[in-house]
């Protein structure tokens, strides 16, 4: 069987053949195509390009609402036996008809041309699952000698995913696409939409050189195509010697264009840029280095795991403003919007910094800026998608010592980013995990953050939960990054009959607290949703003020936001009490066998101790 008989019965419907059931699809098969061509029983003649094509209205009607509004519609052809169609290919339109009576078409002897005219001819009669079948073949047939016909094709039919994956192509191989003979072929609609992606790469010189090839085949109205070309990011020199002579840019523009170059920033430019989907570019196999730093040999070499405090991170001093940092140099420009670095986190220490980003060194732009937020581990970081060489990390604080450590960076583009606010992540999901780099940093529990775990069902009398002496201390949580929170969940112990009050705060700093729910005077019990206007958190921190039962205040999970409020609209709302008890109860016996620590003190001496940071 052929790969594309293969592709298109892959893409058909399965049919499930039941106990019982008869089924001779087969013959069927056999004895609809046997009519094809066939003037035994044949009600309608078709005629394309001068030859009449013996057919059946009922078997045209059944395949093709086009040919059943023609055939049935009411129509003048309704009560013709010929048919006139006008524009059809004869060897295309063979290929179809013949389609419509057996269901199958083999592609692959085919030329290039007569697929294209069968891929129209599927698109002006409705098969639009012969339509797409044919893109998806003709994805894989993409080269260098047919691409642009392909995009002329896709682009007339606006098949939007056929011209995706051609511009993509394109993006790829730009620089040789310039200089081949059917470049100068292209519609010119479809050459402007290629020229306007900022993807579609090659120095603006080679770009120049090939739309002045176009221009000498066809007819550029309106200059569409000239005004495509981004003389700026040309030098003075070829500007002079290579756009002037053509001859093809007036005297104005060229001006402007040298005055853009000379004056502007560099970050404004329209600059053009390598796009890899999904995929780190800030790597040696991609011609990457770093270019300043200390220990350099580590930060791009993919290992995010062997590291301590020797070896296994690039640094730098921080001294203040004026601070270099790390400099990163990308092979070639490169489209990114989304930066992942790892911070050293072998101990609880918090960094600031912020990252620049540049194209010559020269004109940097501050494009994430957490100068004042307290970071650790993973770094999770969005912006506004633009063309990038250089990318420098300053770090401005460091709560151990004055260095700033970074173990991995990598770069790239998302065709999807997360909600943002301020710059910040607004996230949809819940953020307090240890998977997403938070941690617990004050409270005392048996299993060090058992409050992030995810586990709201195995807890009881003596584990599950993490505590802290009421007026004195707290329960601390430091998320791995700023974020834009505005709701959280938490469960307060609920084997008894217990009543709690609280209230909760949230920092970016951990120096300087806003107030996100007061429930001093409140009693309340089990799960507990907040909800507050959003606002940028890092820390979080709760405090118990009052248990019915003891002098400790005891909590069992928490999480932010609340995942089962993300769709809600922030608002100052607090709902306490509630849902039923969790965990395991016990008995009478077993309460007096294993009674609740009555102070947090008893609960650390019971076997909970507390983690000393190291420093590099």
């Amino acid at each position: 069987m052929s790969s594309s008989h293969q592709y298109l019965k892959a893409s058909s419907s399965k049919v499930v053949t039941r106990l019982g059931d008869i089924e001779h699809l087969h013959q069927l098969s056999e004895n609809l195509s046997s009519l094809y061509l066939n003037q035994e029983y044949s009600d309608v003649c078709l005629v394309v390009e001068g030859q009449k094509l013996p057919a059946h209205k009922v078997i045209l009607a059944a395949r093709s609402d086009y040919f059943r509004a023609l055939l049935y519609g009411g129509l003048r052809e309704s009560s013709q036996t010929e048919i006139m169609l006008q524009d059809a290919p004869l060897n295309a339109f063979k290929i179809l008809l013949k389609y419509i009576y057996t269901g199958h078409m083999f592609l692959m002897t085919l030329k290039e041309d007569v697929i294209l005219d069968t891929l129209g001819l599927a698109h002006q009669y409705g098969f639009e699952d012969l339509e797409g079948a044919i893109s998806d073949i003709l994805k894989q047939l993409l080269a260098l000698r047919n691409v642009c016909a392909i995009l002329d094709t896709a682009h007339l039919y606006r098949l939007d995913k056929l011209v995706a994956v051609c511009h993509s192509f394109l993006d790829k191989h730009a620089c040789e696409i310039l200089m081949h003979e059917s470049f100068v072929t292209l519609s010119q609609d479809a050459l402007v939409e290629l020229l306007q992606r900022d993807s579609f790469f090659a120095p603006e010189v080679e770009i120049f050189r090939g739309v002045s090839n176009w221009c000498k085949a066809n007819e550029d109205n309106n200059d569409k195509i000239m005004k495509c070309v981004r003389l700026p990011l040309m030098s003075v020199a070829d500007l002079l010697s290579v756009v002037r002579p053509a001859g093809l840019v007036k005297p104005d523009s060229l001006l402007d264009a040298i005055a853009d170059r000379t004056n502007c920033r560099t970050s404004s430019l329209p600059h053009r840029g390598l796009l890899v989907v999904d995929e780190n570019v800030a790597c040696p196999r991609r011609g990457s280095k770093v270019v300043a730093g200390e220990l350099t040999e580590y930060l791009l070499d993919g290992n995010n795991c062997n590291y301590d405090m020797d070896k296994g991170y690039t640094r730098h001093a921080i001294n203040g403003p004026g601070d270099q940092g790390i400099i990163v140099k990308l092979g070639v420009p490169s489209i990114i919007n989304h930066i992942r670095m790892l911070l050293w986190d072998r101990d609880i220490r918090s960094y600031s910094y912020y990252v620049e980003v540049s194209m010559e060194q020269k004109d940097w732009v501050r494009v994430v800026d957490y100068g004042q937020y307290c970071c650790r581990s993973w770094q999770h970081l969005y912006f506004d998608t633009r063309v990038v060489q250089y990318i420098r990390i300053v770090g401005t604080h460091n709560t151990v010592n004055k260095v700033f450590h970074l173990v991995t960076l990598e770069c790239m583009y998302k065709q999807k980013i997360p909600k943002m606010v301020n710059d910040l992540i607004c996230p949809n999901y819940n953020v307090a995990t240890l998977e997403k780099n938070a941690v617990v940093i004050e409270g005392v529990s048996r299993a060090r953050n058992a409050l992030l775990n995810g586990d709201t069902k195995q807890y009881d009398w003596d584990s599950g939960y993490t505590c802290h002496q009421l007026r004195s201390g707290a329960i601390l949580i430091q998320l791995g990054q700023p974020y834009i929170i505005s709701s959280l969940k938490l469960l307060l112990w609920d084997c008894d009959d217990r009543s709690y009050s609280y209230y909760i705060e949230s920092s970016v700093n951990i120096w300087e607290w806003e107030m996100v729910v007061d429930n001093t005077r409140e009693n309340c019990k089990s799960w507990q949703v907040i909800r507050f206007p959003p606002r940028a958190v890092v820390f979080i921190r709760i405090v118990g003020t009052h248990n019915t039962a003891n002098e400790v205040f005891h909590c069992v999970h928490f999480e932010c936001p609340s995942c089962e409020d993300l769709n809600a609209q922030a608002c100052s709302v607090t709902i306490a009490g509630g849902s039923g008890k969790s965990g395991a109860e016990p008995d009478a016996n077993e309460e007096q066998a294993a009674q609740f620590a009555e102070t947090a003190t008893e609960a650390e001496e019971e076997g909970i101790s507390a983690n000393n940071s190291s420093r590099l």
